[in-house]
């Protein structure tokens, strides 16, 4: 299925599939994008089920379904490349990991960029920290028109970038900067999705380009500290000094998309993995 702000730029035979966040959207995806088109891969920046509506459209699915939307993608991409790589920001970064873990013939590398498995950043309020408690509010039937609000300063350290987003997320319209707040019961599917995929890491076998901000105000650097640990491929890091957790649009923006670009293309180079027949 082609959501509303799908978008996909045509290049050559290596193929990225970019994966936002939770309550995110595309969006924060397309400046990473034209990057790698620029490089000349084909690239596909694919909208979560339940992204970029409402509160209740969100709280309508979870991360079974936003998973699934993942593969959905990744076939689509999969028709028009040889090489599939995939890349996602903070809770995209947990989807893009599994995907590697359950297709390791069809994933060739993984861009995990502010992976984020817990809110432990240095913006998060004490209460949001508790979030991992979720689950079990969530089964006790508590909190479904709740929401932790996101806190200045926004993932970002570009103040002008701040005041666009900000001002986006308030207005109204989610598909332009997603939603000003996270649902309860959504944060309580993340931490289902962590527990998932933290279990999953050692069956990650792509080599994994692992960006974090060293002062992500979201999540800290313990949780790229807990890939490049956990997974069963190599990997290298990526430690951003001028950026908070949303890196794909922050200050070294730049810095991440050539990162990325030459990793992928390494791989490709090296025809270390290829697309599994169908």
């Amino acid at each position: 299925m082609i959501r509303k702000t799908d978008f996909l730029l045509e290049g050559d035979r290596r193929g990225v599939l970019l994966v936002h966040g939770l309550t995110g959207t595309p969006l924060e995806m397309r400046l990473l994008a034209k990057g790698l088109n620029n490089a000349g891969f084909t690239v596909h920046g694919m909208q979560l089920a339940g992204h970029c509506g409402s509160v209740e459209d969100l709280l309508a699915t979870g991360w079974r379904d936003w998973y699934a939307s993942v593969e959905a993608a990744a076939d689509r991409l999969l028709e028009r490349v040889d090489h599939l790589f995939v890349g996602g920001l903070s809770m995209g970064a947990l989807l893009s990991l599994k995907l590697a873990a359950e297709r390791p013939q069809q994933v060739a590398g993984v861009g995990v960029y502010g992976a984020t498995f817990r809110y432990d950043g240095w913006s998060i309020p004490w209460t949001a920290r508790l979030s991992f408690l979720l689950p079990l509010v969530r089964k006790l039937g508590i909190g479904r028109g709740r929401v932790f609000e996101e806190q200045h300063p926004f993932g970002l350290r570009d103040e002008r970038l701040r005041a666009q987003v900000e001002a986006a997320m308030r207005s109204g319209d989610s598909t332009v900067a997603g939603l000003l707040g996270n649902p309860w019961h959504s944060l309580a599917d993340l931490y289902q999705l962590s527990t998932h995929v933290r279990r999953l890491l050692p069956r990650v076998t792509a080599p994994c380009l692992v960006a974090h901000a060293s002062e992500d105000d979201v999540a800290s650097v313990r949780n790229a500290q807990l890939v490049l640990r956990g997974v069963g491929g190599s990997s290298e890091l990526l430690l951003l000094k001028d950026s908070y957790h949303m890196i794909t649009i922050d200050r070294e923006r730049r810095t991440l998309i050539e990162r990325s670009a030459r990793f992928f293309d390494g791989i490709a180079a090296g025809g270390a993995v290829l697309r599994a027949a169908a």
